[in-house]
């Protein structure tokens, strides 16, 4: 049995473009009823329309940003009213830029763990709680399998996912028992507005969008731990490159360094 079904209520962050916005078109497609947030108001209601298109029982269109409590606290509000609750939260508004340790920069790291890190805390203090009052719930939090080790050009992102996962497998053994589960996705390169800036050669098995997203859907509805894929790609991050020594890591990424010497920034990512 599915984990998302019809009639469900589901929240999904970062719904404007990208993973988000496919995540809303196949679960509208399955007759949930969706509160989709986003910063961009006109890509936000081209992403209800959509979902709504698709076969979503109801949609509401919540612009704003997870970065700021208040406005998270008036969406879960508006939710609430509306119907009475959530079902299951999909935490996955993220950005993504990349910058040299040479020209280091506090300001991209705290950019970078605002929207990653603390704007998935401010929805998880908002739900956590009634979830358990009523003793059901699911919690999806998006990270990466770049928070299992420090990628080179991206220590802000790999340090914001893996606080990501740490913070979510906390919280999942803290829940444990009250009826809420608690599922870490960690997907690959999929095809979005982020990884669109990228050089294709550099995105090891690159998978389109719909592609990505049926898969995060069928690891979600069996419910597992940790959803990763593709497999020999994640593997190899966090089995191979993982439990490398680390001598021979540094070595080996250096490479990576040297054949990209512009690194890639996702100045889009500012704007989602």
């Amino acid at each position: 049995m599915s984990a998302i079904r019809r009639d469900d209520r589901v929240l999904i962050t970062g719904a404007s473009s990208g993973i988000g916005r496919e995540l809303a078109r196949q679960l509208g497609a399955r007759g949930c009823r969706l509160a989709l947030t986003g910063r961009r108001g006109g890509k936000l209601v081209e992403a209800c329309e959509t979902a709504q298109a698709a076969g979503a029982k109801e949609v509401l269109m919540l612009c704003g940003t997870v970065t700021d409590l208040e406005v998270v606290r008036g969406h879960y509000e508006m939710i609430a009213h509306q119907w009475d609750g959530l079902d299951c939260v999909i935490l996955n508004a993220g950005v993504g830029d990349s910058e040299n340790a040479r020209q280091f920069s506090t300001a991209n790291y705290r950019w970078t763990f605002e929207t990653n890190v603390f704007g998935m805390c401010n929805w998880l203090e908002m739900v956590i709680a009634d979830m358990v009052a009523n003793r059901k719930g699911l919690i999806v939090g998006v990270s990466s399998p770049a928070g299992w080790c420090g990628l080179p050009q991206t220590g802000s992102y790999c340090a914001s996912k893996a606080a990501v996962s740490t913070m979510l497998e906390s919280v999942r053994v803290d829940l444990r028992g009250t009826g809420v589960d608690v599922v870490i996705v960690c997907p690959g390169f999929v095809k979005s507005e982020i990884t669109a800036r990228n050089d294709p050669k550099d995105m090891v098995m690159l998978l389109e969008t719909e592609d990505g997203v049926q898969r995060m859907l069928r690891g979600i509805d069996r419910r597992k731990r940790v959803v990763h894929f593709p497999f020999p790609l994640t593997h190899f991050v966090r089995y191979g490159l993982g439990r490398m020594p680390r001598g021979w890591y540094d070595a080996v990424v250096a490479r990576f360094v040297k054949r990209n010497k512009r690194p890639y920034v996702d100045e889009s990512a500012k704007e989602a």
